[in-house]
């Protein structure tokens, strides 16, 4: 056997999405080893720019404050963390911290991982405290809510769905994460009477508009169905929809309500079929699909 960084483990992907004022940043750190990733949640918890922290698979979300902080680091007890992250222009700069173990996380592991432009990291391992900062490209999350493109004898709409966004997956707009959102079995469903919701991390607005235009070129393409719904939200946050979605969960809604909707939570229609009822209601889940696949059993 032969290791060529035996103390080394990367990520596939790192990623900083931004909101438009560079307020807040979510850290996205696709894992190699979830084992590993664990400790790390568990001691960056207690930064003081850590707003929250979730898991999702190997998918590890850092939900920050822009700026800079001051860690107090205790070995076994908060042996890690993030020092600071700021934004300038298209680029988000990120410096953690770490002792022994969590200060190789902290520089080469990350500093060598998939989506880094570039990085400045000290020496680490052994008993060392040590610190990292890497550059990567500041993006915008772009979520899209999809529903109907199947029909009673064939087709599935998450499976489509997930294939159209790994086959549009692009370093200026990366698909980042995936969704299924259970809504209120309504008599029109094709059987589960489940929605979609993607997310993707782009750089630009000309990266948004491109993608859009290919996701809709594929539906139109292989969807099965006349009543397609394809909505798009362009935000950093999507609770605002979260009482939409409550709605669609627990009763049946009309084409109109959900129309009105979209236009008053600024939501963009891009397919118009009978589909945006539920392509709507999907999109404040998609951070969170353990919980969006159960049935809400509150009916009205």
């Amino acid at each position: 056997m032969h290791l060529n960084d035996p103390y080394v483990v990367t990520y596939e992907g790192i990623y900083a999405i931004c909101d438009r004022e560079n307020r807040f940043v979510e850290i996205l750190e696709n894992s190699r080893c979830y084992g590993g990733s664990a400790w790390t949640m568990h001691h960056y918890a207690s930064s003081p720019l850590i707003i929250d922290v979730r898991s999702v698979g190997n998918l590890i979300r850092y939900r920050t404050r822009a700026g800079t902080s001051e860690l107090t680091l205790e070995a076994s007890v908060a042996a890690a963390g993030i020092e600071s992250v700021i934004v300038t222009g298209d680029e988000v700069e990120i410096t953690y911290a770490g002792l022994g173990g969590g200060g190789v996380g902290a520089t080469v592991c990350r500093a060598n991982s998939k989506g880094v432009l570039r990085s400045d990291i000290s020496e680490s391992g052994g008993g060392r405290a040590a610190k990292g900062t890497i550059v990567v490209p500041r993006m915008e999350r772009v979520l899209v809510g999809i529903d109907d493109t199947d029909n009673k004898e064939e087709g599935a709409t998450w499976s489509l769905a997930h294939n159209i966004a790994s086959e549009l997956d692009r370093d200026v707009a990366r698909y980042l994460s995936h969704s299924l959102i259970q809504l209120f079995p309504a008599p029109s469903k094709t059987q589960n009477c489940v929605s979609t919701v993607l997310e993707f991390g782009c750089r630009n607005s000309k990266a948004k508009q491109s993608l859009l235009q290919d996701i809709k070129a594929a539906l139109e393409q292989y969807s099965v169905s006349s009543e397609t719904g394809m909505v798009v939200l362009d935000d950093f946050d999507a609770s605002h929809l979260e009482e939409y979605s409550k709605e669609c969960r627990t009763r049946i809604l009309t084409k109109e309500y959900a129309e009105q909707s979209a236009r008053a939570n600024d939501v963009q229609v891009w397919m118009d079929g009978n589909g945006i009822i539920g392509a709507l209601a999907a999109l404040p889940w998609f951070d969170r699909p353990n919980e969006s696949v159960k049935i809400d059993r509150t009916y009205r």
